[in-house]
């Protein structure tokens, strides 16, 4: 499935990225460790010790650990679909005999058909060196990423194997479009959330990072510009020591971490060493990516936090939301507290109003809440501007639209985005479709191209969708297209 999409800046990444160096024993040995640490599952426990059954390894995981890591060096083959069983990979490893490859047998002689053995003055006389330099060059216009380049990152979790997927959308002016992944990231834990950011973690005036949470504790930050790399650049919290106990495990975690699965991320764009999170544990966090540390802990859920959100207009101003069926805004004074009918899915700040939010929530609902409600009369409940029975099922994603107000949209578990009109606190929906990618898990609009909607759900693909292309969409909104600057001279 695909849990969390992301739109990058045009521009943000690297045109021709790196390739990272191969990685070191000890980097190998790690991969390894956690692998076969997380084949064996872990459960939440408050006290930063847990006990897991040590039985659940098996064959099969043998051989699932060997494939992903195979995959994260670069060496990825098709045995993760064909079923190879671990006593065949064992017995092509002893065929090879790679212990004693480079001795020679005295018995064997080496033909030739004297072509191959002429010397060549120059390369360009190499008929085997003909065509190398452009291959190169292919090669190179593959893999490189122009200014004018939408790019994804997709959270795909699947049966072997869960990765980063970095998709590369190409616009045109007739309307067709060209799709097409530019390069993966495998990660050792089923990604849940995502979050782009680009605080030069490395140096320099801007990165270009995605960061993950996961079903595990930690936070994992990747550098998009590096292609094949096996470990990311920073961790955020985790697992800081494992003991095997009379078969079961026990686990401390490191200080500040988070206990549980992370559910939810927001990086801060005013603030950009600030990334929020949100946990299974019942906690919110705030982190300094640069420094690796964990600033704030905020404990006012009494239930898993499924989302976060920063104000667009007040930096300072985070929204959470949570399955004990409430929303909180800190830190205005103590915090307000809205209660809504169900639990959370997932919520948003209107970026043309600095005032505004909606929240997802999984009877197929989606509800309005205006702060200054709350503020005008504290003492009352807190209650929203407006109720809109969305969906058949649980809504697990909204995404304002970024250039047209009032434009919302939303995808739930019945396999439907919708495409609502706000105005008035009065909700119409203006369009929907079915784009054949099971229940909606993720969906947003780009901030580049406003219109198109990139979509991904239970069945593992992406779908974009230029919703302009809807003609009802285009009449109410379509004055709102982007106008394209003049080039000088045309």
């Amino acid at each position: 499935m695909i849990s969390s999409i992301s739109w990058l800046p045009k521009g943000a990444a690297n045109p021709v990225p790196a390739v990272a160096d191969p990685p070191s024993k000890e980097e190998i040995d790690e991969i390894v460790k956690s692998a076969a640490f997380d084949k064996n599952g872990h459960s939440d426990n408050e006290d930063g010790d847990e006990d897991m059954d040590d039985g659940a390894s098996n064959e099969a995981g043998e051989v699932a650990q060997a494939l992903e890591v195979a995959d994260a060096l670069g060496r990825t083959s098709n045995t993760a679909k064909s079923g190879t069983s671990f006593d065949s990979i064992t017995d092509g490893l002893r065929e090879l005999d790679m212990e004693n490859y480079d001795e020679e047998d005295d018995g064997i002689e080496l033909f030739s058909t004297g072509f191959g053995d002429l010397y060549y003055q120059s390369n360009d006389m190499d008929p085997y060196l003909k065509d190398k330099s452009d291959d190169d060059s292919e090669e190179v216009e593959d893999m490189t990423i122009n200014p004018t380049d939408a790019v994804l990152v997709c959270a795909h979790s699947g049966d072997e194997v869960s990765q980063l997927e970095v998709w590369i959308y190409e616009e045109s002016d007739d309307g067709d479009s060209n799709m097409y992944v530019h390069h993966d990231i495998i990660i050792s834990a089923n990604p849940l959330c995502t979050a782009w950011l680009d605080c030069p973690l490395k140096g320099g005036e801007k990165g270009n990072f995605i960061a993950v949470g996961s079903m595990e504790p930690s936070i994992e930050i990747w550098d998009l510009d590096i292609i094949d790399e096996v470990q990311p650049c920073v961790v955020l919290g985790g697992i800081a020591e494992r003991k095997e106990k009379k078969n079961k495990i026990s686990v401390k975690y490191k200080k500040d971490s988070h206990k549980g699965p992370v559910l939810g991320l927001a990086w801060n764009k005013e603030y950009r060493n600030i990334l929020a999170s949100a946990s299974a544990d019942k906690r919110v966090k705030i982190w300094d990516v640069a420094t690796g540390k964990c600033d704030i802990t905020m404990e006012h859920h009494t239930d898993k936090v499924q989302a976060v959100a920063w104000n667009h207009h007040a930096p300072r101003v985070i929204l959470s939301g949570s399955f004990d069926r409430s929303v909180v805004m800190m830190p205005e004074h103590s915090g307000y507290k809205w209660s809504v009918t169900a639990d959370v899915e997932s919520l948003a700040w209107d970026p043309h109003n600095q005032n505004l939010f909606v929240v997802s929530l999984e009877d197929g609902t989606v509800q309005g809440f205006d702060v200054r409600a709350a503020k005008s009369d504290a003492t009352s409940e807190l209650k929203p501007s407006f109720t809109l029975h969305a969906h058949d099922k649980a809504v697990c994603t909204v995404s304002y639209n970024p250039s047209a107000p009032n434009l919302l949209a939303t995808g739930s578990e019945d396999k439907m985005v919708k495409l609502w009109d706000l105005s008035n606190n009065q909700p119409s929906c203006v369009a929907s479709t079915n784009p054949k990618v099971g229940a909606i898990f993720s969906m947003s609009f780009s901030e580049d191209s406003p219109f198109l909607l990139a979509m991904g759900g239970s069945k593992g693909k992406l779908k974009v969708w230029d919703v302009l292309t809807d003609d009802r969409v285009h009449q109410r909104f379509g004055n709102y297209i982007k106008r394209k600057i003049p080039q000088s001279g045309s």
